[in-house]
């Protein structure tokens, strides 16, 4: 098989840069037990949405009034979270950068959720080259905009970008910009997210350059 390297690795946050799933679960549990008791489990349908898609979807009608509250309650859960990074991501940035690779992180998180990781994690930004939030564009995953804007910042097409993703929208965001996807198993199950990515990992452990150009 021939070789296929790139210019550009472009990673979503939580589940692929950082272990947080497990703490959304429980946030996103005492939530949904509170205001949708009779929906058991909904926590754990609802992994990979913005909150924006949540609202729209769980919180419309006599509950929009709940959203103020509910995102405050989020906002101080955010606070108190941790970030431990999937296990091998530093090595495997330190490698994609010293074979001139760019990196970024693509995330629907927000500026106050990120000023947040950058008090637990003082070095992440220099880890990327680029961080852009739902700041930066205007059509949440799985539209393809915010991997095609990052596509831009760097100057390059999409065909030389690579997308690190765990959730079904931003599987099919990085999909959708013409990108070539990876799926991280920290989520969903590997059966599940593959018809949706070119290769699946479980971390970045063994993990770099060569053996990513090899398979994608």
């Amino acid at each position: 098989m021939q070789e296929r390297d790139f210019k550009a690795a472009l990673f979503d946050l939580d589940g692929v840069v950082f272990d947080t799933e497990p703490q959304y679960s429980v946030f996103w549990g005492m939530i949904c037990r509170e205001y949708h008791p009779e929906h058991p489990g909904l926590e754990h349908e609802i992994k990979g949405s913005t909150l924006t898609q949540i609202y729209d979807r769980w919180f419309s009608g006599p509950l929009e009034q709940q959203r103020p509250s509910i995102t405050a309650r989020l906002d101080a859960f955010e606070q108190q979270m941790h970030f431990d990074y999937i296990a091998g991501l530093e090595a495997l940035i330190a490698d994609l950068h010293n074979h001139g690779v760019k990196t970024a992180v693509v995330t629907s998180s927000n500026i106050p959720k990120m000023e947040s990781v950058y008090r637990h994690q003082p070095r992440f930004r220099e880890l990327f080259d680029a961080i852009l939030t739902s700041e930066d564009f205007s059509r949440s995953k799985p539209h393809p905009d915010c991997y095609l804007t990052a596509a831009e910042r760097f100057g390059l097409k999409p065909e030389d970008c690579v997308v690190f993703e765990d959730s079904f929208n931003g599987l099919k965001s990085g999909r959708a910009a013409g990108m070539r996807v990876v799926g991280l198993a920290t989520t969903n199950a590997v059966e599940a997210i593959a018809p949706y990515s070119d290769i699946q990992i479980s971390d970045y452990e063994n993990v770099d350059f060569t053996t990513l150009c090899s398979k994608l």
